[in-house]
């Protein structure tokens, strides 16, 4: 029991900021995506 909860301290943290962290990219990766979609109407 005490190996998985090591492994889950260990773990669990490094895996909480790569969620986070994708999940802050996918935001603006989004804004991008309607940038781009964006750019032929605002080149007229």
């Amino acid at each position: 029991m005490e190996a998985w909860i090591a492994l889950i301290t260990d773990v669990g943290f490094p895996i909480a900021v790569t969620f986070y962290l994708l999940h802050r990219v996918e935001g603006k990766l989004n804004q991008l995506i309607e940038s781009i979609h964006a750019l032929p109407e605002k080149m007229k």
